[in-house]
């Protein structure tokens, strides 16, 4: 018994070690509901994979220069030249050779924005974003035109709220529009929208659902319509982006899958896409220098085409796209 020799004591220190680990995980992973983020717009929920799966194709020539008369007052002018696609009723696409030249004015505040564009064949676009206070934005945009029953105009009500946002529209032809995004934990939101438009009799309902995180974003969204879409966006590095999308038809059975990828190098931005319709598409925006960029698009279908330009940055282009499902823009049209 002597040969023996007795454990050592015990440590506090020690035993209460996974103890302080386990309460300090507890800690990280416990919620706190009050404080959730404030989720971003409802028509912005598939944002990340429309840059790069909609990347701003165009066909033929395009030239775009803005001048800045001071901090707050630009001018630009745009050329285009090429074929532009016109509806159509059948499923072939018909297009017609145009040339048109654009002028546009901006003014940028950090409380007001206005931006005007009107063209040679007597198109005029606006657009305006007002601050009213410090949670309430007023949006506004409207298209004339001398075609019949093309004109049209939208106002929208936006107001953030500290882990939500809503949104209540109005467009001509009797068109009225409501959503609303809430956050429900500090990665998934959910929401809602419906709309009424009084000229066509129609109406619809949907609902959507957005989980991000630093590396990934999933999104989908259902409407009475018959529309669902479905999203997913990895993150595979801070400049390599990965993307692909589900349209699904209810009513018409039509289904369109796409992939996409968006690499950003240090004077380069490359984005493409193919879609489930043999549509293989690629967009190439270099910079050369300041204000001056070189773009190539292309486009492979049934047709092919390699349109380039060189051009300076419009700043009109809108990079977000606005919700399809319940506002399709020939709905809208024809107000």
């Amino acid at each position: 018994m002597t040969g023996l020799v007795p454990p050592p004591p015990i440590s506090s220190s020690t035993s209460t070690a996974p103890a302080t680990t386990n309460t300090a995980k507890m800690e990280e992973e416990r919620v706190d509901y009050m404080n959730l983020p404030c989720p971003i717009p409802y028509e912005e929920i598939h944002r990340e994979a429309l840059m790069s799966l909609k990347p701003e194709l165009f066909e033929g020539m395009r030239f775009d220069f803005t001048k800045g008369l001071n901090q707050k007052f630009s001018l630009s002018h745009s050329v285009f030249m090429g074929p532009t696609e016109i509806p159509s009723q059948s499923s072939e696409t018909i297009k017609i050779p145009t040339a048109h030249y654009e002028f546009g004015a901006n003014f940028i505040d950090p409380k007001l924005m206005l931006f005007g564009r009107i063209l040679t064949d007597g198109r005029l676009n606006a657009r305006l974003k007002c601050d009213l206070t410090e949670n309430l934005a007023l949006k506004a945009n409207a298209q004339l035109t001398n075609e019949p029953h093309m004109s049209h105009g939208m106002v929208n009500f936006d107001y953030k709220g500290k882990d939500y946002r809503t949104q209540f529209q109005l467009g001509n032809g009797a068109l009225f529009g409501a959503n609303y995004i809430q956050s429900v934990t500090p990665h998934l939101s959910l929401g809602g929208e419906v709309f009424w438009a009084g000229q066509h009799r129609k109406s619809g309902i949907g609902y959507a659902a957005r989980y991000n995180t630093d590396k990934m974003v999933a999104t989908g969204q259902i409407a009475s319509t018959g529309m669902v879409a479905l999203s997913y966006v990895q993150k595979v590095s801070e400049k390599v982006s990965l993307a692909s999308d589900l349209m699904y038809n209810y009513m018409s059975r039509d289904v369109t899958a796409s992939f996409g990828y968006d690499y950003i190098l240090r004077q380069c931005h490359l984005r493409g896409k193919i879609d489930s319709n043999g549509c293989t598409a690629a967009f190439l925006e270099e910079r050369l220098n300041m204000g001056l960029n070189f773009i190539l698009s292309a486009e492979v279908r049934i047709n092919s085409c390699f349109p380039l330009s060189c051009n300076n940055p419009p700043p009109l282009r809108n990079k977000t796209s606005p919700n399809l499902l319940f506002y399709p823009a020939q709905l809208i049209s024809e107000h």
